[in-house]
């Protein structure tokens, strides 16, 4: 198939390098002589395009991205409420309802004159991909998220950065944690995988690591923390990941909206509340929420996703649809979107990471 105007569009939570993957898209594509046009948050700007003044789509040139490779966040927005197959609708009642507003979004893209949509996004925005590709649409994916929970690809941009970050972070509450004999719980993002939790609390030498693969036994961590007191450590960090769960119990949720996954978070104020109780130990807790999706990508994010970005037009070129393009080192392959749709890759229990941090006499809570 001969392309003359692709669509790019960037969905689900942000994460740094969305704009390089944006940039090496829109360069690859003009090479090729190929029109690039950015659809605004998530599908919005074909959805409700009366809301975007300026413009439901963001023509895409080399101009519009130059210096952007190591900017933060995304130029053309995002959304988690946006999904077209699930579409938050007002009723006449003042309730919001979902509606499937797939076939009104393939019209768009008709009436827009676009040939195919290269679609930069984690599980969700992925598994609307995958629909839209079984629909008729030429769609290629790129897989983006902090968590590195997507299945088929070694890694994900933006992972890089938030355990950089997270480590950062650990690094500084343990001067002050032991000033102060306190325990510290630190609550890091990754939804219901621990990979952020458990490569940032290995390379920050946290005492306890809390995991959503491991439901934790709260009176395992004590013990933890009351031995290092024994010993004359009167201070530990404790990472704990906002989908961690006690054994028998069920992630902390924040809420729900209609048109919207459920918000994960307040298990690290559990936690804390509950290690005082146990401990005696003044505790304090630290949510590093979403800094770990802000601030520029790291050397191997921007990388990642330029290549990435690039590989995604290349297998346009090739002929290539309903696929993802994944890291499979030391290249960049193509995987069926239909394999990668809800399928959550999670922490296994014997990767080396996990072995190494028992080997080092990290709690797991079990």
């Amino acid at each position: 198939m001969e392309f003359k105007r692709i669509a790019i569009n960037t969905g689900g939570g942000d994460a740094p390098g969305l704009n390089a993957v944006i940039r090496a898209i829109v360069l690859a594509a003009t090479q090729r002589g190929w029109e690039c046009v950015g659809i605004r948050d998530g599908y919005n700007g074909l959805l409700s395009p009366e809301k975007y003044p300026e413009g439901g789509l963001m023509p895409l040139t080399p101009d519009v991205v130059r210096g952007i490779t190591h900017l933060g966040g995304t130029i053309l927005g995002t959304t988690n409420r946006g999904n077209p197959l699930a579409y938050p609708v007002l009723g006449e009642d003042d309730q919001y309802y979902e509606i499937d507003r797939s076939d009104e979004l393939l019209n768009a893209f008709a009436e827009n004159n676009l040939d195919a949509l290269i679609a930069i996004g984690g599980d969700g925005s992925l598994a609307i991909a995958g629909a839209l590709a079984a629909k008729g649409l030429r769609v290629v994916g790129v897989p983006k998220t902090i968590d590195n929970d997507l299945d088929k690809t070694v890694a994900t941009f933006g992972f890089n950065t938030a355990v950089y970050f997270a480590t950062e972070c650990i690094d500084r509450l343990h001067t002050t944690a032991a000033s102060h004999q306190r325990i510290m719980v630190v609550e890091v993002m990754g939804r219901y995988a621990g990979w952020i939790g458990l490569n940032a609390g290995v390379a920050g030498t946290a005492d306890a690591i809390l995991l959503p693969e491991i439901p934790y036994d709260i009176n395992k961590v004590a013990e933890k923390i009351q031995k290092r007191s024994a010993r004359g450590r009167d201070f530990s960090i404790v990472v704990v990941a906002e989908g961690a769960k006690p054994v028998g119990g069920d992630v902390t949720i924040i809420g729900k909206s209609v048109g919207q996954a459920e918000r994960l978070g307040g298990v690290g104020h559990k936690v804390g509340a509950a290690l005082e109780a146990l401990t005696g130990k003044e505790t304090r807790v630290v949510v590093l929420g979403h800094l770990l999706r802000g601030g520029k990508p790291t050397a191997y994010d921007r990388l990642l996703s330029l290549r990435f970005g690039a590989a995604a037009v290349r297998s346009l070129v090739e002929g290539q649809s309903g696929v993802m393009v994944a890291l499979d080192p030391p290249t960049v392959n193509y995987v069926p979107l239909a394999d990668v749709a809800g399928r959550m890759k999670q922490v296994p229990l014997d990767c080396d990471t996990m072995l190494t941090g028992r080997d080092l006499g990290i709690s797991f809570g079990d």
